[in-house]
């Protein structure tokens, strides 16, 4: 879907199986647990076998944004179609390492510009749990607006939309 993309701090890149460790921090981070759930990641056979099953769902693209001077990895974007939306809805974690320094937004903003302008996407969606108050803000920095809420596994979604 997209190949590696760069801003003025990050490189965005489609996940690996060289990904492993980091994704095995960012699944253990508390954001992640509290926010997106459990995967029980325990390992780095668990985190292959989670990125593996990434790279083979058609639906599913995961990128790493790393700081380029240094090639760290601090997060990912993602691109989901999901069965009860109407269309891919993009999302994003961070290492709390590096919050408050504009990175998720950065790489967000640059997806969300490539996906919109690539013409295969006329419109872009968003998740969050309503107590997310750090995920809303970003969608909204994105210029993306609440469109409504939808009821998941028993949680209540907010959705949002360019």
């Amino acid at each position: 879907m997209l190949n590696v993309i760069e801003t003025e701090r990050l490189t965005i890149k489609p996940l690996t199986l060289n990904d492993d460790k980091f994704m095995m921090e960012l699944m253990n981070s508390a954001g992640w647990i509290n926010f997106i759930g459990d995967r029980n990641i325990l390992s780095q056979t668990d985190a292959v076998n989670y990125i593996r099953k990434i790279q083979e769902n058609e639906n599913y693209t995961c990128l790493v944004f790393t700081i380029k001077e240094t090639e760290t990895p601090i997060g990912i974007v993602t691109i989901i179609k999901r069965d009860n939306l109407e269309h891919h809805d993009i999302g994003f974690a961070l290492l709390p390492q590096y919050e408050k320094r504009g990175y998720s937004f950065e790489a967000s903003k640059k997806v969300l510009d490539q996906l919109l302008k690539s013409q295969l996407h006329s419109k872009i969606l968003a998740i969050t749990v309503k107590d997310n108050d750090k995920s809303i803000s970003l969608l909204e920095k994105l210029g993306l607006n609440f469109i409504e809420e939808k009821t998941e596994d028993d949680e209540v979604m907010l959705v949002y939309s360019t």
